[in-house]
């Protein structure tokens, strides 16, 4: 029987509140970075560092490799292309369009509240339209975890709700939507499924801004806005991945919601001041929504049916397999394999190897 508290499901958290504290920093750095920049050149600049640099890291890890780990590297199958364009639309195209016109009408203390939903879309979206299991301890934890963000972000004095914060709503049902479709192919190479949405979602995002008669930065901003997206974007996206193909959409979602809180940590610290009430209480809040998913148990017998795919993965219980070529026992390694049908029972999230029907 596997211990639901085991490492490699810490590893699997710690990855995803990692992608969220990335993604969280940049915020505040793109503050310092570009001040009155065009939001929509930022949106380019970040994704299309992001983009650009992860091409560079992936061509560093082709030279490292050797000629038979090359051949064995998993490519997108022809029938996820459809899923991966759907999530850069979605996400990379759709959604930062949505919430640069959302901005320009709406209060930043209303944006900031607005963005928890993100992760409410996320989880909706993955219960309902992909059948992802959720236990009531999850949905608890999803809940404390939301009801934090909105602590985080609201601020007396700005409950009216402007026509703008529909934008933003709808760029929040479009980063769900791309979350969800993203996990279709979360199996493949997590480093160029996020290589391609960035240099994509820049591309696009730079030649509309372009378009609208947008001007560039400095190449010292432009360049630190492409660092700055690297890292929040890139690598964060890149750990997003992988904690979805270990955790399951609606989990990896909740992690991600914690965002906000590094972003503020961030900012303190950047601009010092006393943190308020609100802040230890959301804080408090995301911190009960995180146990209360790291403690979460869904165990029950369950049926593998008959699976052949591609992605890195180690000879567990689940890969119990020989070889069509010379193995030198190293691991994780890259090959397509085949899972033959098994009906057995331990503790699992919904995670590549486990969608399956309760």
């Amino acid at each position: 029987m596997t211990n639901t508290l085991n490492p490699s499901r810490f590893s699997a958290a710690l990855t995803a509140l990692t992608a969220a504290a990335l993604f969280g920093a940049a915020t505040p750095l793109a503050k310092i970075l570009l001040g009155s920049v065009s939001p929509f050149i930022v949106a380019g600049l970040f994704y299309l560092g992001s983009g650009i640099g992860l091409a560079i890291c992936i061509l560093i890890r082709r030279t490292r490799r050797t000629a038979d780990e090359r051949d064995n590297v998993n490519r997108i199958a022809p029938a996820e292309i459809s899923w991966l364009l759907g999530a850069i639309i979605a996400g990379g195209i759709a959604g930062p369009a949505l919430l640069m016109l959302g901005l320009t009408t709406t209060p930043a203390s209303t944006s900031s509240l607005l963005l928890n939903l993100e992760g409410v879309f996320t989880a909706v979206i993955a219960w309902v339209a992909f059948r992802e299991n959720v236990d009531l301890q999850v949905f608890l934890g999803m809940v404390v975890i939301v009801a934090g963000g909105l602590l985080l972000s609201w601020q007396p004095g700005s409950a009216s709700i402007p026509l703008g914060a529909l934008l933003i709503v709808g760029a929040c049902l479009c980063w769900g939507i791309d979350n969800n479709l993203t996990r279709k192919v979360s199996a493949n190479d997590a480093m160029v499924l996020a290589c391609i949405k960035g240099l994509v979602a820049g591309s696009v995002n730079l030649s509309i801004a372009l378009l609208f008669g947008a001007s560039l930065p400095s190449a010292v901003k432009a360049l630190a806005a492409m660092a700055t997206g690297f890292a929040g974007y890139g690598v964060s996206l890149v750990m997003f991945v992988v904690a979805l193909r270990n955790l399951g959409t609606a989990r990896t979602g909740a992690y991600f919601s914690v965002a906000p809180l590094f972003g503020v940590a961030l900012s303190l610290a950047i601009w010092p001041g006393m943190p308020s009430a609100l802040f230890w209480i959301a804080a408090a809040l995301m911190a009960l929504g995180i146990w209360l998913h790291v403690r979460e148990r869904h165990e029950h017998p369950h049926t593998h049916e008959a699976l052949e795919h591609n992605h890195a993965h180690r000879h567990d219980e689940h890969h119990q397999h020989e070889h069509a070529f010379p193995y030198d026992g190293q691991e994780p390694h890259t090959h397509a394999h085949r899972h033959v049908p098994v009906t057995h029972a331990h503790a699992h999230y919904p995670d590549i190897h486990h969608r399956h029907k309760h």
